[in-house]
């Protein structure tokens, strides 16, 4: 199983955008487009896990108080926390956005699982 959230990045959207212009002009089939989607979702997942190295990892000296997290959902293994007014504290960094969404996927192949 692959994940189909970066679909909606503006790589998948300029991607999704192209294939259904060539529907459009009738040089692609929808089926074609489905599998060049499909191979998109893989390629985007399978990138991520293997050749990104920069992980964030959430602490409790971090600023991120539970009084924040105004909703938090976990369906077909996908956790989703909606939160606000949140501070991000490091040891040379700080940010602070006003709304925050965290989208975390099980970052494992299915030969891991």
């Amino acid at each position: 199983m692959t994940y189909q959230l970066y679909r909606n990045t503006t790589l998948g959207n300029t991607l999704q955008e192209s294939l259904d212009e060539l529907i459009q002009f009738q040089q692609i089939s929808p089926s074609l487009a489905l599998r060049v989607l499909l191979q998109f979702d893989r390629a985007i997942n399978q990138a991520l896990a293997n050749k990104v190295r920069a992980r964030i990892t959430f602490k409790d000296t971090l600023s991120v108080s539970y009084n924040k997290l105004n909703t938090y959902r976990f369906c077909d293994n996908v956790w989703t926390f909606l939160m606000s007014d949140v501070e991000f504290k490091d040891v040379q960094e700080f940010a602070q956005v006003d709304k925050l969404k965290i989208v975390a996927c099980d970052g494992r192949g299915e030969s891991t699982k």
